[in-house]
């Protein structure tokens, strides 16, 4: 039960013809934890990328065409389902201990690819998987957090429809329990962070407020951090189609500059 190692491997439909996915079963703390990976088909040396999808438990699921687009720019992908979803065991936390089911992608994206550092990208709540990841990490190449969360607490305070949830996950309210809310929270800790981070984030972002991108930005500055943000104006959680792919290329681009 080695962290990071495959324990089954299975193929699975890919949405487009150049591009090769399985579900992965792999361990995670004692865990058998689930994921997708997607390789490319055309040749080429490609670079290794984490996925961390957001959503909770069954919301914002890993979708294959997703996966499948950043590997049509040139990477092998992996992305974690989290621990108790899609049969995994364990349970979904929100960047609590199944922050290792990340951690350990990282592990088994290096022994498939056979580079020496991963990329690691987050969007909404992946953005506190991936923080937590280059924090604990030094084998990290870059970070990408889109319309991602650096604060627990504050998205307790937005996200009127999410409190029940979080307030079952984490075990109770800020007030009754910061500890467990700062546990979550990399803000706190990226001064440990030693990869290149670039923060994309609309300014209408109806899910995801554009002030955890402006306090991300802020802390990692303070650490004097390599940092590079692109705050789009009018755009929300998710962007249009145009949008999304010209960001897609252009972070794609971003990241294999960066090793």
């Amino acid at each position: 039960m080695i962290n990071g190692s495959i324990y089954s491997k299975r193929k699975y439909p890919s949405p487009v013809a150049n591009v090769d996915l399985w579900e992965i079963t792999y361990w995670s703390e004692g865990l058998r934890v689930k994921g997708l990976l997607a390789r490319p088909t055309f040749k080429g040396d490609f670079d290794a990328f984490l996925y961390c999808r957001g959503g909770l438990q069954s919301i914002g699921m890993v979708r294959p065409a997703r996966v499948a687009q950043f590997a049509q720019q040139g990477f092998i992908v992996f992305a974690p389902y989290y621990r108790g979803n899609r049969g995994g065991e364990g349970k979904d936390e929100f960047a609590g201990e199944d922050r290792f089911d990340a951690i350990h992608g990282v592990t088994l994206l290096k022994a498939l690819s056979g580079k020496e550092k991963v990329h690691v990208y987050g969007f909404s709540r992946g953005g506190l998987m991936a923080l937590w990841t280059a924090i604990i990490r030094d084998d990290i190449a870059s970070v990408v957090v889109w319309a991602g969360v650096s604060d627990v607490e504050k998205t307790y305070e937005e996200r009127l429809d999410m409190r029940r949830g979080l307030k079952r996950i984490i075990g109770g309210t800020p007030s009754k329990c910061p500890e467990r809310y700062a546990y979550r929270t990399p803000l706190h800790e990226v001064s440990k962070i030693n990869a290149p981070v670039l923060i994309i984030h609309g300014t209408d972002d109806e899910h995801v407020n554009i002030s955890h991108g402006y306090k991300l930005k802020v802390a990692l500055k303070k650490e004097g951090k390599q940092v590079v943000s692109k705050f789009e104006e009018s755009l929300q959680h998710h962007f249009p189609t145009k949008e999304n792919r010209k960001t897609v290329r252009m972070l794609s681009e971003w990241m294999k500059l960066q090793q």
